[in-house]
């Protein structure tokens, strides 16, 4: 019986998790589609770009004609996403050889970068939290609160630019460019990427420990943890032994919703600490209009983001009976 009831529960989460698939895919469809039409509706094009304004209407046209830019928009697009869907997202039309080629150069970076910032805003972000549930009403939490409070509503540039001011010009402690390369040894490449982390940090740890605390806070409310308190467990094993547990998948779910801003607030940190990685290269793409390398950066981001919502919701599903139950 139990069997049977294991295997009845297995089978509704493996199609949850499917439908969930699913569901993603469709989205990155119309995310591919939204992004091309975008990338069309910005004013000139590589052509022109690369020519200047100084050439000629013929010299232009005939660029074009050798970029495929004069090809009908739906005939382009089904020859984008095909490549994408095959591994060759193009030719970058600026600097002249594969797309992936140049993605791979600045990929790892960003993906380094966030690594970086994940690793320093979780624990930080869960302690925070956890320690603000825990003294629910106190002057703790109203500390914490209006800490986190104001650190959510600063927005990235100022972070970046107070950052600059105290620890750049100030303290003379960081660059104020974040200049690295594969050479460097790892203490002077941290030393190099401190400033972007820490502007990322910032941000990602207000909003993961606010969600945290919240997640914390609607568990200790539970008569299951009234009951451990009045057998006298310790506040610390009431929450790592019955709290945490149950509070996982909310807490799985701030983490991935905070993570996915190190994507969006990338693009602003790389551009303002000169960083070579992936959004900046996005925001080079859409300057020079290469379209081929902004669509392709763009479904990078969109499609990873997707993939920490995906794994949220999975975290949700095996974590809660209740969803299985659906």
């Amino acid at each position: 019986m139990a069997g049977a009831s294991t295997r009845s529960g297995l089978r509704a989460a493996l199609m949850l998790i499917g439908q969930r698939f699913a569901s993603s895919l469709l989205t990155l469809l119309l995310v591919s589609v939204t992004i091309f039409v975008i990338a069309q509706l910005l004013p000139g094009d590589a052509a022109q770009e690369a020519l200047g304004q100084s050439a000629t209407a013929e010299q232009v046209a005939a660029l074009r004609h050798e970029m495929g830019l004069d090809r009908p928009a739906y005939v382009r697009y089904a020859s984008w996403l095909t490549g994408m869907v095959s591994g060759d997202p193009g030719q970058s039309m600026v600097a002249n050889m594969p797309v992936a080629e140049v993605i791979a150069e600045r990929l790892p970076n960003s993906l380094l970068l966030a690594a970086l910032s994940a690793l320093v805003a979780v624990p930080v972000a869960l302690a925070i939290g956890i320690g603000s549930a825990m003294n629910r009403g106190g002057r703790i939490d109203r500390a914490l609160n209006i800490v986190t409070l104001s650190m959510v509503a600063v927005p990235e540039f100022l972070v970046a630019t107070v950052a600059v001011l105290i620890f750049s010009v100030k303290l003379r402690w960081l660059p104020s460019i974040a200049l690295v390369s594969d050479e460097m040894a790892w203490g002077d490449y941290l030393r190099g990427v401190a400033m972007p982390m820490l502007t990322l940090s910032v941000v990602v740890i207000a909003q993961m420990a606010r969600m945290t605390r919240a997640a914390v806070i609607d568990q200790m409310d539970r008569p299951y943890v009234e009951m451990a308190v009045l057998k006298g467990v310790a506040p610390v094993q009431v929450v790592l032994r019955h709290i945490m547990p149950n509070a996982i998948a909310p807490i799985v779910n701030a983490m991935a919703l905070s993570l996915s801003y190190l994507l969006g607030g990338a693009v602003i940190v790389e551009t303002i600490f000169n960083y070579p990685g992936l959004a900046s290269l996005m925001v080079n793409a859409v300057t020079s209009r290469d379209m081929p390398l902004l669509q392709a950066c763009a479904m990078i981001f969109c499609a990873a983001y997707l993939l920490l919502m995906l794994i949220a919701d999975v975290t949700a599903i095996l974590a809660n009976p209740r969803l299985r139950a659906q």
